[in-house]
């Protein structure tokens, strides 16, 4: 971001973890993500958003898809959470634990706020 755009639009620093994970999997008799969203939020975590895929295939090289011949499938799911940095770190040694398969990934980004229309 240059100066021009950081002063006309306030960012913070933060991180986006992606967790890749199967819409069968579980933890503590309930779905992966639910559990995943639900730790996010008790972790005051600024947000996280669970996306369906509609094909795909992970470690096992099997591939999962939403096709009408197979609806059963175990689609792939990506849990996104973004926050910054010491809630980010606590939410993935936690969450590191629950995951039996599965992968996470960390990127940088940057927070622009925005609420009913105005830039914070």
């Amino acid at each position: 971001m240059n100066d021009e755009t950081a002063k006309a639009y306030p960012y913070r620093p933060a991180l986006r973890v992606s967790i890749y994970i199967g819409e069968r999997d579980h933890h503590a008799g309930q779905p992966l993500y639910t559990a995943i969203v639900e730790l996010a939020r008790k972790l005051g975590i600024a947000g996280a958003t669970v996306l369906r895929g509609i094909e795909g295939y992970g470690a096992d090289a099997v591939v999962h898809s939403a096709s009408i011949v197979d609806l059963s499938s175990n689609l792939p799911l990506i849990v996104v959470v973004i926050d910054e940095l010491p809630r980010i770190q606590t939410f993935i040694s936690t969450v590191a634990d629950m995951l039996v398969d599965g992968m996470m990934t960390t990127e940088e980004l940057e927070i622009v706020d925005h609420k009913h229309g105005k830039i914070l």
